[in-house]
């Protein structure tokens, strides 16, 4: 008799960046794996993490993920010290570090960490190339979400 697990769509996503599309404009996506503790992969099951105001640092031909939170859990071990905020070093290939090296050095871009996600057994983390919005594009953008409901809803009423 073997059990299968009830698999729920969407159930894999743990933490979302939602102001990252709305403060940048995203270029291009790369996804990264997250050299963890064991005590964090503990905290990301139980979904306790927040990456909304983390950020991506390029030091030493390395990735690092600075400012997003992992909530210990209460149940942690009492030996080891649990630093929630400290940075965490991304594992990503050498020719997509090179592409981010030249991206942001050179063009002016920033690196945001858009979703941690686990995708199998890996926690891996979903950043974007990003290029900072104006107020007006942020503001056309708003008007451009509202148009589209607006026009669904006119849609919807139409075929009554």
């Amino acid at each position: 008799m073997t059990k299968k697990k009830a698999h729920k769509p969407g159930s894999a996503t743990v933490a979302m960046n939602k102001r990252a599309r709305h403060e940048y404009f995203i270029e291009e996506e790369y996804e990264a794996g997250l050299s963890l503790q064991g005590w964090e992969v503990k905290s990301l099951r139980a979904g306790k993490a927040n990456i909304s105001d983390s950020y991506i640092l390029l030091r030493d031909g390395e990735a690092f993920l600075f400012g997003s939170t992992f909530q210990p859990l209460a149940v942690a071990s009492s030996h080891v010290v649990c630093d929630p905020t400290r940075s965490r070093k991304l594992l990503l290939k050498q020719r997509e570090l090179d592409s981010l090296y030249g991206r942001v050095n050179r063009e002016g871009y920033t690196i945001v960490a858009l979703s941690l996600y686990w995708k199998n057994a890996w926690c891996k983390l979903k950043i974007g190339v990003a290029r900072g919005k104006k107020e007006h594009d942020k503001r056309d953008d708003i008007k451009d979400r509202e148009w589209q409901l607006d026009k669904a809803r006119i849609m919807k009423n139409s075929k009554r």
